[in-house]
């Protein structure tokens, strides 16, 4: 994920991982579709620090929107899911070196990670956007660059940054954490807050009685995709046509529901011409 929010951490650590991940580079160590459909186990590499994308329960096992997603893919193919636990530096490499077959955890679409792993249709999508209530009268974020405006952020996240070089004229509030932060927002310490606005969910759902509002223009909205490694195209095409069948099935957006407590911002339109 490229998501803002200490960009949830991954674009940094995801890039750093590049140079390592090109010396990892083994073509051969990458499993056919064929040789996953013989082994009867599709490895899919998630990472448990994004929640609720991935996380862990109180048994200490992986669960998440990316476990679910992936448990009906390997379904569909016929086989077992095996859920390898992946961080934001070593989930390239270890699709790039043939440790998993396939890596979640909010992978962005960017042109230098494609340098390095191939990128499946979209899975989801990550929105960077403003998160207000109803009372307040702005619908576009850049009309938040006033005097009178304070942004609830947190402390060290990649909006505090955005906040000053965009709307220098607002206010900054820094807290230590998202829970804080969105529960600042509901009690009004705040005008808005800037983030990727899907994994504010779980924090919203907190506080039924506070009307939220999603300002209707985003800022960016990141494309997160299934990566497989770059001699892998069958496995990427029999993906493809999987995850198009669950986009158009209407499966992808309730486990989204299930897991986000909303429904899929900018939701990844089902389309034949994939």
């Amino acid at each position: 994920m490229i998501g803002f929010g200490t960009l949830r951490t991954t674009l940094a650590a995801g890039l750093a991982a590049l140079a390592l991940a090109t010396t990892s580079l083994a073509p051969a160590a990458a499993r056919t579709l064929d040789e996953v459909i013989a082994s009867g186990t599709l490895r899919v590499g998630v990472n448990p620090t994004l929640p609720p994308l991935g996380k862990f329960d109180e048994t200490n096992t992986i669960v998440g929107f990316d476990v679910d997603f992936a448990t009906e893919i390997a379904k569909t193919l016929g086989v077992k899911l095996e859920v390898v636990q992946v961080g934001s530096p070593d989930r390239i490499p270890f699709v790039t070196s043939g440790k998993i077959d396939v890596v979640m955890g909010a992978m962005t679409r960017t042109p230098e990670r494609a340098k390095v792993i191939e990128f499946t249709v979209p899975v989801h999508t990550e929105v960077l956007g403003v998160l207000t209530t109803e009372d307040q009268p702005y619908q576009d974020w850049k009309s938040l660059n006033l005097p009178g405006v304070t942004f609830v952020e947190v402390r060290g996240s990649t909006p505090v940054k955005f906040i000053a070089d965009n709307l220098p004229q607002a206010k900054v509030t820094l807290l230590d954490n998202y829970p804080d932060a969105v529960r600042a927002l509901s009690q009004k310490r705040g005008t808005a807050m800037i983030d990727v606005i899907d994994f504010m969910g779980e924090h919203m759902r907190n506080y039924p009685n506070t009307k939220w509002k999603i300002l209707p223009t985003p800022i960016d909205t990141y494309y997160c995709s299934m990566g497989v490694a770059r001699n892998a195209t069958g496995l990427k095409d029999w993906l493809n046509v999987a995850i198009f069948d669950m986009h158009r099935r209407g499966r992808t957006a309730e486990l989204w529901k299930k897991w986000f407590g909303m429904d899929m911002i900018a939701p990844v339109q089902a389309s034949p011409y994939f």
